[in-house]
């Protein structure tokens, strides 16, 4: 699967998009799982980190009309020259959301779409676990993540059953767990972890 762009040039395009840093750093986190869970998959490192990265491509014009979050993409990313397949990919972490009106009868039903609404939701979990341990997610075990998981006063806007939906892509919590913890670690530094 081919993508019209590299990495770097979609960082670019990212940040010139006027992008709050707890945005990017959200795009960096769900690239990074992702990456890991196409490792673990054997699928496509590149184009599922793409996915990642650019799910939220046109958040920055739509979060105050959420109705047109993941429909304002389509012009986007078609634009950029993505395929049908990799904007309907982007599109499904929105599926089923009431206030999209065009997306509310859409369910997924490919790996990578659940993969990647398990992943992006995942992130905000670990970030906020993170931000109550100092900042640490360099000794964040799969345990202290699974309680976390199992409190849903905690990080109460992060939806466990979007996360469970990794099980539908045929993992367990723990590994994904474990695949998300890993990927954070790896790019700490870049999204004000450590």
């Amino acid at each position: 699967m081919g993508l019209p762009i590299n990495r770097d040039e979609a960082l670019e395009f990212l940040k010139g998009m006027s992008q709050l840093e707890s945005d990017m750093n959200h795009y960096l986190e769900s690239e990074a799982i992702m990456r890991g869970l196409a490792e673990k998959f054997g699928q496509d490192i590149e184009y599922w980190g793409m996915v990642g990265l650019l799910h939220d491509v046109d958040w920055s014009i739509t979060k105050n009309n959420l109705s047109e979050h993941c429909i304002a993409c389509v012009k986007i990313l078609k634009e950029k020259g993505f395929s049908d397949e990799f904007i309907e990919t982007v599109q499904s972490h929105a599926y089923g959301l009431d206030i999209i009106p065009s997306l509310k009868d859409k369910v997924r039903t490919k790996r990578i779409e659940y993969a990647l609404v398990a992943s992006e939701t995942l992130t905000g979990l670990i970030y906020a676990y993170a931000l109550m341990r100092e900042g640490r997610v360099s000794d964040m075990e799969i345990k202290g993540l699974k309680k976390k998981f199992k409190d849903r006063a905690f990080a109460a806007g992060c939806n466990r059953e979007l996360i469970g939906e990794i099980e539908k892509a045929g993992l367990g919590l723990d590994e994904f767990f474990e695949i998300g913890i890993l990927a954070t670690r790896d790019i700490a530094g870049k999204i004000g972890l450590k």
